[in-house]
């Protein structure tokens, strides 16, 4: 029998930030509060940013990890309401090859004057690929920063 060549997965990631939800979509919307806590991480440099926030837009980001490898992230938004939700499909690339392909859910809900982010993601990862874990903690750093950027504010 032949081995798979996907690795399929959905992960749930939840959070809640002493803010209202139309800081935390503003986080996500807008460009510049984007770049500030949306990037990998220490020894990681962003070498692009392109974003077009509106359903059937685009977001591509290119990024290089230590100094060597080249990541490239291509999102299309899917569904948006405005403080509420976000939907986007996006393919993660590594050089010329692409290692996964996922769907990701961004819902806001009120919770007094904090939100509570549920985030959904729904992922096939490739030959090559970061895998499911490596992805959710990605994720999960991702949103400490971001927590961080809203703490500044």
């Amino acid at each position: 029998m032949e081995t798979r060549s996907v690795t399929h997965a959905t992960f749930v990631i939840e959070r809640k930030y002493p803010v209202t939800p139309d800081r935390v979509f503003a986080a996500f919307s807008d460009p510049a509060k984007k770049r500030r806590w949306f990037h990998p991480g220490e020894g990681t440099q962003i070498e692009e940013l392109e974003m077009n926030f509106r359903v059937g837009g685009f977001e591509r980001k290119t990024f290089r990890v230590d100094q060597g490898s080249v990541c490239t992230n291509n999102t299309i938004y899917q569904n948006i309401v405005p403080n509420r939700r976000i939907v986007f499909a996006y393919t993660m690339s590594v050089g010329d090859q692409c290692i996964s392909s996922s769907q990701g859910t961004v819902e806001l809900l009120p919770d007094g004057q904090q939100t509570k982010l549920i985030f959904t993601e729904q992922a096939a990862f490739f030959e090559g690929a970061d895998g499911p874990q490596m992805r959710q903690n990605g994720w999960g750093s991702l949103f400490d920063r971001l927590e961080r950027q809203l703490a500044q504010q």
